[in-house]
């Protein structure tokens, strides 16, 4: 009886998204992301393509996977007849938990797909594209994502003041001393 719980249990922390809180931060090849843009997003024949656009991750449908919520990603946009082809080059993420943090920086190597299920988003009309923040769209992993944990100094230092506990070099609580101010 305690096999098939252990057995369960094993099997839905199995199917669970793989994300951050780990040495790794990972994702399987056409794991599917929602994201939306950070600012508004307008592309014309004047203006075809849009490089460095910021996106980040969004808890909003029905992706197969998510990132941690503080994440930014870095891609470009450009007019691909009636859609606007966006794709991802690199992204950094922060994963908090409690006081701790962990920082997840690399290339991702992805791309827009359209509800349709098509590449790319409609998002055209006589040819003026655009998008703005209040807009989810799903990114597909063109490529597993495997991105190791970064040095974190902060958490160092907030860690090295948490076991100071007054005495230590990171947080010393002064000497009993008279104020300057006393006479």
């Amino acid at each position: 009886m305690i096999k098939t719980h252990a057995t369960v249990l094993m099997a839905a922390m199995l199917a669970m998204p793989t994300l951050a809180m780990s040495d790794t931060l990972e994702l399987p090849t056409d794991a599917t992301i929602d994201v939306q843009v950070i600012d508004d997003l307008t592309l014309s024949a004047q203006t075809p393509e849009h490089e460095d656009l910021l996106i980040h991750p969004v808890a909003d449908g029905n992706a197969s996977h998510t990132l941690p919520e503080y994440c930014v990603l870095i891609g470009d946009a450009r007019i691909d007849g009636e859609r606007i082809r966006l794709t991802t080059q690199s992204l950094t993420c922060i994963e908090t938990d409690g006081g701790d943090s962990e920082i997840y920086s690399g290339e991702i190597s992805a791309a827009a797909y359209g509800s349709d299920g098509d590449f790319g988003l409609a998002a055209c009309q006589d040819g003026n594209c655009h998008l703005t923040p209040e807009q989810s769209f799903q990114l597909r992993l063109a490529s597993e994502l495997a991105i190791e944990q970064q040095d974190n100094p902060a958490a160092r230092i907030n860690e090295q003041r948490r076991q100071a506990e007054g005495d230590g070099v990171a947080n010393p609580i002064p000497a009993e001393a008279p104020s300057p101010d006393d006479d």
